[in-house]
């Protein structure tokens, strides 16, 4: 059930523009299967996918893993297009994004694999990033924040 889910998640996404995970649960119940948001939000989670923009310019769903090598360079632009602001507070680093965009900027986080980085959790514009220590805080943060500040190439 989960897998057959998960697979007609991919496909929406492909086909549709879908920008919420209330248009998500929508969309899989018209296709019969019986969802709830936190459901969708695990399978989002899991499939790893990211808010990016579509042809039309407004948000939409789309799988980010298992990229080719330019991937990196993806996961940049989204941090520079979400991020707003950084501030470490112990061993939490506090990044505002725009509205919608905090849980494609985490996602790119956990792909740089920083092994300072514990893990992040993400609401609609606000990420929590655990590091491990608080002398490490003021260090990713500083290094995430010259990935933002980075000159495009």
């Amino acid at each position: 059930m989960k897998r057959d889910r998960q697979t007609e998640i991919l496909k929406l996404i492909h086909e549709n523009e879908i920008e919420t995970q209330e248009e998500l649960v929508e969309k899989l119940k018209e296709k019969g299967f019986d969802v709830t948001q936190a459901t969708v939000s695990r399978d989002i989670r899991e499939l790893k996918l990211m808010k990016v923009a579509g042809d039309s310019g407004r948000q939409r769903y789309a799988l980010l893993q298992n990229q080719t090598p330019g991937t990196a360079g993806r996961y940049v632009r989204v941090l520079r297009e979400a991020c707003q602001s950084i501030e470490p507070a112990g061993n939490l680093i506090v990044v505002k994004t725009a509205p919608g965009m905090a849980m494609a900027a985490a996602a790119a986080m956990d792909e740089l694999d920083w092994n300072e980085v514990v893990g992040s959790i993400a609401g609609d514009n606000t990420i929590f990033c655990a590091v491990r220590s608080t002398d490490q805080a003021p260090i990713v943060a500083e290094r995430l924040g010259n990935i933002i500040r980075q000159k495009e190439e």
